[in-house]
């Protein structure tokens, strides 16, 4: 009999549950640091805009005569200066910040809600249907933006809700065209034969199955939306087709920079340092959610 020892027989650990699709995607995301920074300063950045302005002891629109063109002074009341007219120009970007944060943010939401519904009732109704909802959507795709937005603007009038509209009108058409292609793989998928075959209505169908399993799909685009949202709101500012005053937008403040770029560069280089960090966090984010959540990217 040989002395040498046995070698211990590893014992195998005991099977962990499984996660949850969705669980497993955030955990993925989790594990993209660079995702999850972008993820930290977006969200500082929109408590910055939606709460900090309440620890200022004076509003945007205060003059503060005695100190007019005041310059960079993180001892003063006014940490980065005043404008030309004695008006904060932190503050101004917070509140400013409101604006186009919030229209971002609801209008994708809005665009993606609209896409889903749509590009999921053309997938699954299929034929006809499917061909002129989809001809609809072709059709919008090819038409310009800017036009889009100069008609509504004519026929709404200059202000928030006719900027809202036009934002939303260009950018549910993509995210719509996606929804279509999931609804397609979708529609001849067991459960959905075995809804029909239960009596469910194609309406039904339509809400209860292949719109919930279509936005895991969309969910990916619509961070990608936010930013095309900001983006969108502030070139339109900027050509004055955007947030009328008195309100300000992160569009309008660059736009009122820009002519004052020779005499006072803050004006312009505060609120585009602020929009510019929120795209990179939204690009860096979308980076993440794609490669979390898309199955194409596993």
């Amino acid at each position: 009999m040989s002395d040498t020892a046995a070698a211990p027989v590893p014992v195998a650990e005991p099977p962990r549950l499984g996660l949850s699709p969705f669980r497993a995607s955030l955990r993925r995301y989790a594990a993209n640091h660079l995702a999850v920074a972008s993820s930290v300063v977006l969200l500082l950045v929109t408590l910055a805009c939606f709460i900090g302005p309440f620890f200022f002891p004076f509003t945007a629109d205060d003059a503060d005569f005695d100190n007019l063109s005041a310059p960079i002074d993180l001892f003063s009341a006014h940490l980065f200066g005043t404008d030309d007219l004695g008006r904060d120009l932190l503050l101004r970007v917070l509140v400013s910040g409101r604006v186009s944060l919030a229209l971002g943010f609801f209008g994708a939401i809005v665009s993606v809600f609209i896409s889903v519904l749509y590009g999921s009732a053309a997938g699954y109704l299929g034929g006809r249907i499917d061909d002129l909802m989809m001809r609809a959507v072709d059709i919008l795709l090819s038409v310009p933006f800017i036009f889009l937005a100069i008609v509504i603007n004519v026929m709404l009038g200059k202000n928030n809700t006719s900027l809202f509209i036009a934002v939303v009108v260009t950018l549910w058409l993509t995210p719509a065209v996606i929804a279509r292609g999931q609804a397609v793989s979708l529609r001849s998928r067991e459960f959905i034969e075995a809804a029909r075959a239960g009596g469910m209505s194609s309406f039904q169908i339509i809400l209860r199955h292949i719109a919930p399993n279509s936005i895991n799909v969309v969910i990916v685009y619509s961070s990608l939306l936010v930013l095309e949202t900001i983006l969108t709101e502030s070139f339109l500012s900027f050509l004055g087709l955007g947030v009328q005053p008195p309100a300000a937008s992160w569009g309008t403040l660059i736009a009122e920079g820009a002519q004052k770029l020779e005499t006072d560069p803050r004006v312009l280089l505060l609120p585009g340092a602020f929009l510019a960090a929120v795209l990179f966090c939204l690009n860096y984010i979308t980076d993440g959610l794609r490669d979390a959540f898309d199955p194409n990217e596993r």
